[in-house]
């Protein structure tokens, strides 16, 4: 199995993982946490404890389509390590699959998302430091998007329900839009939020559920030489540099044109 075969059977099943996470209405299913007095605590709108828990409704589904189609699924051991699922097709080929989730900021465009360090592992493909198998080793690099409204409901979360007020509680989040995409197609040329070194996505919804980014029509060799390559300004100053060679796809275009 290539990597278009992996993208597009994968995507054959997303529209039923609306079904899974989401009420007839659009609303999520999940309502809170429950403890054994039965006592259910409201979630906050924190992006992180959701994208967990989507990630825990949706394994029983991906373990159901790893099933269908043949495939073995092996789970990320320990927290922060690439990816969070592998999958291997009978021949050995594996495919790398990450779940990222992010809120709408209107109707067009997102908040984005977080695609994976571009130090480490992404430098070093042979290593297993960090990853599950070395980043070399797959034939894919695979994202699962999630994109959610936040609820326009005031959330109160000192507020402790019994379970007989279970279906008068708000969800968070609601209207779900699940894609498929190579990593590499829904990628920015700019750092994703915060100090951490990690690829940052596109923020328009059209392109992202078409993977329509900008390295989309100039590939993967192109991502992966720009990234492999990306200094901050941090970085340059510790080779020595006064300045990074490049900070964007223009810079890079121009800087890869004036050195060949």
């Amino acid at each position: 199995m290539d990597s278009i075969g992996f993208v597009d059977l994968l995507s054959q099943h997303v529209d039923h993982f609306s079904d899974v996470v989401s009420t007839p209405e659009g609303d999520w299913v999940v309502k809170g946490f429950i403890d054994i007095a039965r006592n259910i605590y409201t979630l906050s709108v924190d992006t992180k404890v959701i994208s967990k828990i989507m990630e825990l409704l949706l394994l029983p589904e991906l373990a159901r389509f790893a099933a269908q189609n043949d495939l073995r699924m092996i789970l990320c051991e320990h927290q922060n390590h690439y990816p969070d699922i592998t999958f291997v097709d009978s021949a050995g080929n594996k495919f790398a699959l990450d779940l990222k989730s992010t809120y709408r900021k209107s109707k067009t465009r997102v908040n984005g998302m977080t695609l994976g360090a571009f130090t480490g592992y992404f430098r070093e493909r042979d290593s297993t430091k960090n990853c599950t198998f070395p980043y070399g080793a797959y034939k894919a690099h695979v994202v699962l998007g999630v994109i959610y409204t936040k609820s326009d409901n005031a959330i109160d979360e000192r507020h402790v329900y019994g379970l007989e007020a279970l279906e008068s509680i708000a969800s968070v989040v609601r209207n779900f839009k699940f894609f498929v995409q190579e990593k590499y197609r829904i990628a920015s040329d700019r750092p994703g939020s915060g100090n951490t070194k990690n690829i940052g996505s596109v923020t328009t919804i059209s392109q992202l559920v078409a993977g329509r980014g900008p390295f989309g029509k100039l590939g993967i060799e192109v991502f992966d030489d720009y990234w492999m390559y990306y200094l901050t300004r941090d970085m340059a100053r510790a080779v020595e540099l006064p300045n990074p060679p490049y900070s964007n796809l223009r810079s890079y275009l121009k800087y890869k044109g004036a050195s060949e």
